[in-house]
């Protein structure tokens, strides 16, 4: 059955009439507004990166903070949306900075958990550009806790995923957290409790959780 007819169906069993001015095009604007946010699935990682790995003499941590990201939560496709932040040490290339926010769209951009996503992510990377580590940091805001069920409107998920140097080495991780602490674009976070949590799980090995 096409998209539009069953969103036409969605819209009768809910209650609503299909046909009515105000929802007579509604079918279509749902189609095109999902397959832009699903277009990840069609994306191809390496047509992304187009080849813009360059050979590079250096070996200092490469940060890019405060990406933001949009997707839809597979349990309810209720948005959840925040900031995205990505670190990597190389060994000997480095990726067009560009590039990393279009990473983070390519994998936000399908059904998603906040934890698979930031997973992904960090293991895009590694496969991609064979650094030293990667750490990624993100922070989502929820609908579907602050829209329905909990209906906390305030709270946020933190999660992590540290690969390589940056789950070996405390010092690296932590330097990493401190400096997307500052000025970071969400409201109440990057406090000395958040890092310290995200501190203490990785040091336990482990990937920070979205509750």
């Amino acid at each position: 059955m096409p998209m539009q007819d069953l969103i036409k169906r969605l819209l009768a069993e809910i209650g609503e009439d299909p046909e009515r001015e105000g929802l007579a095009n509604t079918p279509k604007r749902v189609e095109q507004a999902l397959k832009f946010l699903t277009s990840g699935y069609q994306a191809d990682v390496d047509t992304v990166i187009n080849n813009a790995l360059f050979t590079v003499d250096y070996s200092e941590m490469v940060i890019v903070k405060d990406i933001d990201f949009y997707s839809l939560c597979e349990h309810h496709l209720l948005p959840f949306f925040g900031k995205c932040h990505v670190a990597y040490v190389p060994s000997n290339k480095v990726i067009g900075l560009s590039k990393i926010p279009r990473l983070v769209d390519v994998f936000s951009r399908r059904l998603q958990v906040q934890e698979r996503l930031t997973n992904q992510i960090a293991n895009a990377i590694l496969e991609k550009v064979n650094p030293l580590g990667v750490a990624v940091v993100m922070e989502g805001t929820h609908l579907c806790m602050s829209m329905r069920g909990v209906e906390k409107q305030n709270s946020f998920a933190v999660t992590s995923a540290m690969l390589g140097l940056f789950r070996k080495n405390a010092r690296t991780r932590m330097e990493f957290l401190e400096l997307i602490r500052l000025r970071s674009g969400v409201p109440g976070s990057g406090s000395a409790a958040d890092l310290a949590c995200i501190a203490d799980d990785e040091r336990a090995g482990g990937a920070g959780t979205a509750g």
